[in-house]
């Protein structure tokens, strides 16, 4: 990598956490500390680096909500690196909006590799008018290659899974989008009638832009079969 990418890794095992920056530091990332999930939301709020790597079991008693509510305010990547191979925590996690979960002991060149996936996946591309990857309705524009939302110019915070069904919906303007064309774009299987993944993500994009009620209303629910994009007429 030419750039200098900034890290920041919360863990409690202090001699862990030490080990992983030295090395992270050797390999010319900007690293930066921290021991409790007291103030980690704010820290991250504060600095907000390109990658965050967490032990989310050890910092608290629910880690999960820890994440949650790191991917309310943080759109970069968030690694989970913890001792759990339980496969609940594993899933929950990846639902939620965790770029990835690593269970430890890990080599850390591996770790590395798997950072610089994420990085290589999020690294920005000029953006020109007649760039198809970007899209505009609106006061809502999509980039599609950098996961950006943006509501009249401001960033809105949302994990790239949220981001993608956004995208899909809003490429596709009036047009009736079925639960089973959504699970098998951004899931990759076959929806199954009972999955609810799909429905909870557009809780939580109504969620997020709760404050801007033109946008939430124009994701329309077709109930028992799916969910339908109105473009903003206002903007014609």
């Amino acid at each position: 990598m030419t750039k200098t990418y900034s890290l920041l890794i919360i863990d409690n095992d202090l001699k862990l956490q030490q080990m992983l920056a030295d090395y992270f530091r050797i390999q010319r990332f900007k690293v930066q500390t921290h021991s409790d999930s007291n103030g980690a939301i704010e820290l991250i709020k504060s600095i907000n680096p390109d990658i965050v790597l967490l032990d989310f079991i050890s910092l608290c008693h629910d880690g999960l909500a820890l994440c949650r509510e790191i991917r309310r305010c943080y759109q970069g990547k968030l690694m989970i690196l913890t001792a759990s191979n339980d496969d609940f925590d594993h899933i929950s996690a990846l639902e939620i909006g965790v770029d990835d979960y690593v269970v430890k002991p890990i080599k850390q060149r591996v770790l590395l590799a798997r950072m610089h996936i994420l990085l290589r996946i999020n690294e920005l591309q000029p953006d020109t008018p007649s760039d198809i990857n970007i899209l505009n309705d609106g006061k809502l524009t999509l980039h599609k290659n950098r996961k950006l939302c943006e509501l009249s110019g401001q960033k809105i915070c949302m994990t790239d899974k949220e981001f993608d069904l956004l995208w899909l919906l809003a490429n596709s303007p009036g047009t009736f989008l079925s639960r089973d064309f959504l699970t098998k774009e951004l899931r990759g299987i076959e929806y199954n009638g009972i999955d609810r993944t799909v429905d909870n993500k557009i809780v939580s994009l109504r969620r997020k832009l709760l404050c801007y009620p033109s946008i939430s209303q124009e994701i329309i629910t077709i109930r028992g079969k799916g969910y339908l994009f109105v473009p903003d007429r206002r903007s014609e």
